[in-house]
């Protein structure tokens, strides 16, 4: 599981610079609706506070119901500090000082190439593992460092 967290990261390091990025709920459900295709894994990221926001389990039905219909894997992850901390630190604030929201993530693939990426392969593969053992929403463990 530990390298399940570790591609997890490497893929979103290396998607961050090339603007392959979507965070947040509502920009997400936008991405997918336009573009699903070009949309390579979605990351659904919770702490223990947003197990009792219904609304937000809501919007996680749906986007996992969107996302399962256009086979997109998706990675549900139990850390959102530890995320904001990837995505460009600064404790999960955008530029404006406002909170990002973590809760969804998109990676999409780059329009000018294919995106060959080892680390996105092993998160396939993985994803497509847990299918197989009816588990259709893995949970990852990203580490504090």
């Amino acid at each position: 599981m530990d390298t399940v967290a570790k591609a997890l990261e490497e893929v979103l390091t290396s998607a961050l610079p090339q603007g392959c990025i979507t965070v947040g709920v509502y920009e997400a459900a936008k991405s997918l609706n336009v573009d699903p295709d070009n949309v390579v894994l979605c990351i659904l990221a919770t702490d223990e506070d947003d197990v009792k926001d219904v609304a937000l389990q809501i919007h996680f039905t749906l986007i996992q119901a969107f996302c399962c219909e256009n086979d997109i894997n998706i990675l549900r992850v139990n850390n959102t500090h530890r995320l904001a901390e990837i995505l460009g630190g600064g404790g999960g604030k955008q530029s404006g000082g406002e909170p990002m929201d973590l809760h969804c993530v998109l990676v999409t693939s780059p329009h000018s190439t294919s995106w060959k990426d080892p680390a996105l392969s092993k998160l396939n593969l993985f994803c497509r593992e847990s299918r197989c053992m009816d588990q259709w929403v893995p949970i990852i463990n990203l580490p504090e460092r």
